[in-house]
């Protein structure tokens, strides 16, 4: 992407809209690696008058540009940006990345047509396909499947991606990149968890922070595989 930590609010930036805002802390540790505030920031999450919040909020945090946290309306939120910038002759682009319970709302899908209708090609989307979500699994809860098919069907560019492989994933981006006069989606297959064994695949591990114990463990296993 596009961007400045110098200048957070440069208009020709790239724009990024985590509508599954509870994956906030993923965002932040990628902010503060970048240099739009210090790391020693990341150990103050949730706390009070701190500037990192549970679902991201762009009056607190530098390089958030839009703030969610209510699933479903990251996708029109994203529209918008894109829209604008058409307007405004900007060569930035707007990536917007979305779970998978999420498209279980209604007005993802509206704004999945919204997009087609007004041909944004730069708009990408991202599915976070984990196969999980706060109450169990997905295809339980609300089947999305046949899930590249339906967004086929509404007329974007599908790209079927292993979400834990960077390279695959940034050849996708490039590929969107190029695609014209409609928007482009990733279906990246996760697991959530992935790394600790004991976490793979768990919905009980969905909104639940470890325990010291498990935290311990789960720190050397991360450093055993890396």
């Amino acid at each position: 992407m596009r961007h400045n930590p110098k200048n957070p609010k440069w208009p020709d930036r790239d724009r990024f809209v985590i509508s599954k805002g509870h994956g906030a802390p993923a965002l932040y540790a990628a902010l503060a690696r970048c240099g739009y505030f210090d790391f020693s920031e990341l150990m103050t999450l949730r706390e009070m008058g701190s500037i990192l919040q549970g679902p991201p909020d762009m009056n607190f945090t530098p390089g958030i540009d839009i703030s969610t946290g209510s699933l479903g309306q990251g996708l029109s939120m994203a529209n918008g940006m894109a829209l604008a910038l058409r307007l405004d002759r900007r060569p930035s682009r707007v990536y917007v990345l979305l779970g998978d319970g999420e498209i279980q709302e209604g007005q993802v899908w509206e704004a999945a047509m919204a997009a087609v209708h007004y041909r944004l090609d730069n708009l990408c989307a991202i599915i976070d396909y984990n196969r999980l979500q706060i109450d169990g699994r997905v295809e339980e809860v609300m089947n999305i499947e046949p899930i590249a098919d339906k967004w086929t069907s509404f007329g974007w560019e599908v790209f079927l991606v292993d979400g834990h492989d960077f390279e695959k994933i940034i050849t996708a981006f490039d590929k969107a990149e190029k695609v014209k006069e409609k928007p482009s989606l990733l279906i990246a297959r996760t697991i959530k968890g992935k790394g600790v064994s004991f976490f793979e695949d768990k919905v009980e591990y969905h909104g639940v922070a470890p325990t010291n114990d498990e935290l311990e463990r789960a720190l050397e296993e991360l450093k055993t595989e890396s």
